[in-house]
């Protein structure tokens, strides 16, 4: 494979295999990768700091190791990117606010050290909205999506999906506290996975919600997310929350298939104050999962959007916790929606914060009751395909009443930690990506990959690269 646009475009398993077999370099790799963030990043903002003698330093490091048969396994000598919430040793950490801006930390994050252990190369810091909410800071330019750059990459992990998208890395990684994982992967059509919670440690990350918080990789094949997953989950005690599950292994789950495989489906769920488009690609994917083999058990669980209503109070007050020592001696220096976030934290009662938690745990009870005898749930990724940047300006506070519908296929998993996968299943008529997702037990994390590459293995749509 020569090196240049055909290298970059290529998904991260097959660029590990050139590196394993040498017949490329993680320099080469690197600097190929380097020059297309330099020739195309200025339309797409996915980057707010490119590290490059850091990354080709890496890349010699791994170079050599791999020249002397020191190979540690299918991520040595990969090109990454890291959403720029994400503690690095005397990098910046700026979480997109002036708050931040010059912050170094002074020790990486536990997903930085696992990614280090497996010999990655680290191409720069990820653009996001401010602390990873929905909106971004006047100072600060969003990230345009790939397909169409007048439209949104979606919030949160924008720039982590735009650059997967736009062959800008290999892989990201992203967070999840209502949707953020989910949402670009959704808008920029790239394979995201919402671990369990626990499952990856968030030691190093700033918070968002800490009690919401999950950590996961986004790539372009569900093979990609998958094996960066397996290199970053694992039981860290500086982070509490963390599991003790034993090591994932998903190259079984990769080849499963769909044959006998039992997915759960609520179709009203999944229509319900949904773009048209995004339910009927759905429905159309379990049909197609049916003729691999797979099994429909029929759901009618409306309860499950419940959840939505009450995400924004835990969000809100644990956030507050979280800016105790910026807010409110700094609040002027927020930008408008996370200020918002912040003063409504300020102002939820006690009462509107148990009920929250009571209606947290009637969630994980749902889902758990749910899961019961089948494998996975589907539903929608996201309520509709990628917005144009003029509906929804960067700046724009959204009422509360109004963040329900935005969440309600992502709020129930952050509040009950069942890990969820999210994949593209079409295009609209204009380009942009429809997609899905796949819910699955806690800690089974390969029955959602089982699904995924058996759906994706039967499609197309995880080949496409926007024309940049």
């Amino acid at each position: 494979m020569a090196i240049g646009s055909d290298i970059t475009t290529a998904s991260l398993v097959e660029v590990a295999k050139l590196i394993a077999r040498k017949d490329v370099s993680p320099v080469e790799v690197t600097e190929a990768m380097l020059a297309r963030i330099a020739a195309l990043d200025g339309r797409i903002h996915s980057y707010l700091l490119v590290t490059a003698e850091h990354a080709l330093a890496q890349a010699r490091v791994a170079e050599q190791e791999i020249m002397a048969g020191r190979y540690r396994g299918r991520l040595h000598g990969v090109p990454l990117a890291l959403k720029d919430l994400i503690n690095t040793t005397d990098i910046a950490t700026t979480c997109a606010s002036t708050i931040l801006k010059h912050f170094k930390p002074g020790y990486d994050a536990a997903v930085v050290e696992r990614l280090d252990a497996a010999g990655t190369v680290m191409l720069g810091k990820l653009n996001l909205t401010e602390f990873a909410l929905y909106g971004y800071h006047p100072s600060y330019t969003p990230p345009n999506n790939p397909w169409k750059l007048d439209h949104w990459a979606g919030v949160s992990s924008s720039g982590s999906g735009a650059a997967t998208a736009a062959s800008l890395c290999y892989g990201a990684l992203g967070t999840d506290t209502g949707g953020s994982i989910r949402f670009p992967s959704a808008a920029c059509g790239v394979v995201g996975i919402k671990p369990t919670f626990g499952k990856v440690s968030r030691y190093g990350v700033f918070p968002l919600a800490d009690t919401l918080d999950h950590i996961g990789p986004m790539a372009r094949t569900v093979a990609d997310a998958a094996y960066m997953l397996q290199v970053l989950e694992g039981r860290d005690p500086r982070d509490g929350a963390t599991r003790t599950d034993p090591p994932g292994d998903y190259t079984k789950a990769l080849l499963a298939g769909a044959h006998g495989l039992r997915i759960g489906l609520d179709r009203g769920y999944s229509s319900t104050d949904t773009d048209p488009r995004m339910s009927e690609a759905l429905f159309r994917a379990v049909d197609l999962m049916v003729s691999l083999g797979a099994e429909v058990v029929e759901l009618n669980s409306p309860e499950l959007a419940d959840a939505a209503h009450h995400w924004l109070a835990i969000c809100a007050v644990d956030a507050l916790i979280g800016h105790k020592d910026f807010y409110p001696a700094h609040a002027a220096d927020y930008g408008p929606v996370f200020r918002s976030l912040l003063d409504h934290g300020a102002q939820v009662s006690a009462v509107e914060y148990a009920r929250a938690e009571r209606e947290r745990q009637a969630t994980r009870a749902l889902l758990d009751e749910l899961l019961v005898g089948i494998d996975v749930i589907a539903c929608p990724a996201a309520p509709a395909p990628a917005a144009a940047q003029k509906d929804f300006p960067p700046q724009t506070v959204m009422p509360p009443e109004l963040v329900a519908p935005l969440v309600r296929f992502a709020a129930p998993t952050n509040f009950s930690g069942n890990p969820s996968i999210t994949l593209p299943n079409g295009f609209t008529e204009d380009g942009l990506p429809l997609a899905m997702q796949f819910i699955g037990r806690h800690g089974d994390e390969a029955s959602i990959i089982r699904a995924a590459a058996a759906y994706e293995g039967a499609t197309e749509w995880h080949k496409r690269r926007p024309q940049l």
